[in-house]
């Protein structure tokens, strides 16, 4: 399935819009990640923790995403975004959506 932030795709017609396609996660943090962080906020740095759990969000909600797409008959995917939101204190969503298209043959 091709993917692309751009709403039309270099050499491609598009042939239908079928809709807005998503796919979404919520992930929670786990207490010892929560821990780890806080102690390297004193030294500063990436929290690898938190973005192993960023990376993790995004790309089950993409595949999320494109299944729904599949499931659509599409052949590509436009417009392609993420967003992300709290649910609660600990808690994030991941979403992943944008425009299922068909291409002429």
């Amino acid at each position: 399935m091709l993917v692309t932030s751009t709403p039309s795709i270099e050499g491609k017609q598009v042939d239908s819009y079928l809709g807005i396609v998503m796919g979404s996660t919520v992930r929670a943090r786990h207490l010892g990640t929560d821990i780890l962080a806080t102690l390297k906020n004193i030294v500063g740095g990436e929290l690898k923790s938190y973005s192993i759990l960023l990376t993790q969000a995004r790309q089950e909600a993409m595949a999320r995403m494109v299944a729904n797409a599949e499931e659509m008959g599409a052949d590509a995917v436009i417009n392609f975004r993420y967003e992300t939101s709290t649910i609660a204190a600990a808690a994030s969503e991941v979403i992943a959506y944008g425009t299922a298209v068909t291409f002429e043959d």
